[in-house]
This record gives structure tokens, C-alpha cells and sequence, in this order.
């Protein structure tokens, strides 16, 4: 074969030859991408860019604004890893929607404080001495004011429901929640049993907080809209004082005060969803989260409390009502949402 016919050959086999090699390329060069399912605020976005430059991944990030959209979506979607709060985690830990987690796989957890370390002594976030889930920060649900319209700072969670603020409440649309405090209002025994014979009044209760609210949120940055924009006078704060931080921003005249009756609180966690497809990425996720970045983030930007310090952020002082599983929370959503719809309470409790 002469050089120059060796040369011709070269020039037209080489690249077939290269697009051979491409396809025999395996799938799992691809690179990877990590599901993560969280609430706003969670996951900013640097701390998202770090992790992917750290581990060479791709995270997918969605964010839900209610505990009834995130039980929705990891019942429809596949994600790897979610945040929930201690409360809601049994619903999936009953359905066998998490997987047991390895602590020794998220070094960062030495850093958080002691009463975060000691999962064992926190319900519900281990079972058969596994645990289950990540203490990730947490939050009262108090009431903020406007100190414009309140001669004093407001004292019972009964306020919501004061006519004199008829069209200038602004309340979360969410039933387990909503019935909660429906029954602090009604002073029952349990603001997480009630009663099937309590029902009706609390779904009594509820109508009239639609009938005095200005309207209802999902997220933060619609709460802020409805209360600035609307001139509201009293707000109940689901996300605490992250959304204190966000109106003090924007520049609004506020209080934040905790009830007499004792604010709602949530601890929320990350756990690791039974099918996830990287396991070994969701623990560096988890851990990279409790990293000093992102815990720094979550005070600054969103107002909240994270595990790794004592600092209150501003907190008032005042009872917790730490989050237990409702009595039926399917039950508590079917009934909120009728009442939300403006059903009459005949047609809210009918079967």
C-alpha cells in the first residue's frame, strides 16, 4: 500500500471510527441528576451551583408550597430526596415512601446542635432503630400584625376571627393546618385529635375565618403581596419568621407576636425517597445542606432557624405547639376544600 492510498484511508476511516467509539459509549457517562423535592427558600441558588460543581451532577430542583403538594407529587413523581416536616414524615413512612438512612454517610450532622444530634429523643424520625430523616431547621407559626391598625399587639389566635377585621385577614390555604387552629380557637383537647363530634364545629369555625379573610397563600411571596397591597391587618404567619423577614424588607410596619394559646411549630427534615436512584448523592445532598452556607442562607435571607446554631432570629417568646400527625389528614384537605369553596356547612360535612 503506497503512503498516499494509507493517508486517503486514514482521512475516510478515522471519522467512522470515531462515531463508532461515541456510541459504544455507556449510559453511564451521562451525567447524573438529583431529584430534590423542597420547600422555598431551602436549596438558594449558590448552594445548589456548589453542590453540582462539587459532585459533578445536575440537581433538579422543585419546590411546593403545602404539605398536600408534596404528598401529591412523591406519590406521582420520583424524586431522590425531599424535606418534610417530623409530623408529616409518618404518612410516608406509613405508605413505605422513605428509606433508612445511614447518619455515618452525613459527617455534618457533629456540627448540629445536641437536641438535633439525639434523633431518637425527637418523635417520629426513627422506627426499629433506624432513622428516617435530618433535622433541617424550624419555625413557629405566629401572627404578624400591622402596627398601624392594632393599638395593641393582638393575643389570641381568636384575632383571626375578630369582625373588626372582616376583609383584612390574610390566612394559609391549607386544611391540616387550618383545623388545628379551629380547634385552639374552640379550645379543644387536641388541636391534632379531633373528635369525630367536633367536626362540625370546627368546620363551623373555619367558615367564618373564609368569611372574614381577605384571602388565603400558598407561598411567602404571596402572603407579602395580599398583606401590602390589600392593606391587611393580620396575617397568620405558616412560615414564621421567614415571612417576617421578607415584610421587614419590603418595608412594612410590623409586629410578630406568639398567641396565648401557643404558635403551631414545625421541625422539617430531609429523608431519602424509597426509590431514589442515588443514594450515595442523596446523603451529600443532605449533608451539604448542613454545611455552613447553606445553614448561614437560611438565617439571612429567609428568617428561619437552622440546626447548627442557637440564634432565634428575632423570635418572640412563647409556647411551642410542636406538629403531631392529625387524626386523619385526608379527611382534614377533602373538608378544607369545600369550605373553601364556599359550601354551606350541610354540604362541607356531607359524605
Amino acid at each position: 500500500m503506497t503512503a498516499r492510498l494509507a493517508s486517503v484511508l486514514r482521512r475516510l476511516l478515522l471519522p467512522a471510527l470515531s462515531l463508532l467509539l461515541l456510541a459504544a459509549t455507556p449510559a453511564s457517562a451521562e451525567q447524573a441528576v438529583l431529584r430534590v423535592l423542597a420547600w422555598p427558600g431551602y436549596a438558594e441558588p449558590e448552594v445548589v451551583k456548589s453542590f453540582e460543581q462539587q459532585h459533578g451532577v445536575r440537581v433538579e430542583l422543585t419546590v411546593v408550597t403545602a404539605d398536600a403538594t408534596l404528598w401529591e407529587k412523591l406519590n406521582t413523581h420520583s424524586f431522590d430526596v425531599f424535606a418534610v416536616n417530623a409530623a408529616e414524615l409518618q404518612r410516608y413512612l406509613a405508605a413505605n415512601l422513605v428509606q433508612a438512612l445511614n447518619p455515618d454517610a452525613i459527617p455534618n450532622t457533629r456540627k448540629q446542635l445536641a437536641r438535633f444530634r439525639d434523633l431518637a429523643a425527637i418523635p417520629g424520625l426513627m422506627r426499629n432503630g433506624k432513622a428516617y430523616a435530618i433535622p433541617f431547621t424550624y419555625a413557629q407559626m405566629g401572627l404578624i400584625y400591622d402596627r398601624k391598625q392594632f393599638t395593641t399587639p393582638p393575643r389570641s389566635i381568636n384575632a383571626l376571627w375578630d369582625q373588626r377585621y372582616r376583609g383584612k385577614v390574610v390566612a394559609y390555604d391549607g386544611g391540616t393546618h387550618n383545623f388545628s387552629l379551629a380547634a385552639q380557637s374552640l379550645q379543644l383537647a387536641s388541636p391534632f385529635r379531633i373528635a369525630p363530634d367536633d367536626f362540625p364545629r370546627a368546620a363551623a369555625r373555619l367558615i367564618e375565618l373564609r368569611r372574614n379573610a381577605l384571602g388565603f397563600y400558598t407561598q411567602p411571596e404571596e402572603a407579602n403581596h395580599l398583606f401590602m397591597q390589600h392593606g391587611a391587618a393580620l396575617m397568620f404567619a405558616n412560615y414564621g419568621m421567614q415571612q417576617v423577614h421578607m415584610l421587614q424588607e419590603a418595608g412594612a410596619d410590623i409586629g410578630y407576636v406568639i398567641p396565648q394559646e401557643g404558635a403551631l411549630a414545625w421541625l422539617d427534615c430531609w429523608s431519602v425517597t424509597r426509590d431514589a436512584k442515588h443514594m450515595q448523592l442523596a446523603h451529600a445532598w443532605i449533608d451539604h445542606l448542613l454545611d455552613t452556607q447553606a445553614s448561614r442562607l437560611l438565617v439571612e435571607r429567609q428568617g428561619l432557624s437552622n440546626t447548627l446554631s442557637d440564634d432565634d432570629n428575632g423570635q418572640p417568646k412563647g409556647k411551642s405547639v410542636w406538629l403531631q400527625p392529625p387524626e386523619d389528614t385526608a379527611w382534614r384537605e377533602e373538608l378544607w376544600s369545600r369550605i373553601r369553596s364556599g359550601d354551606r356547612l350541610s354540604r362541607v360535612l356531607a359524605q
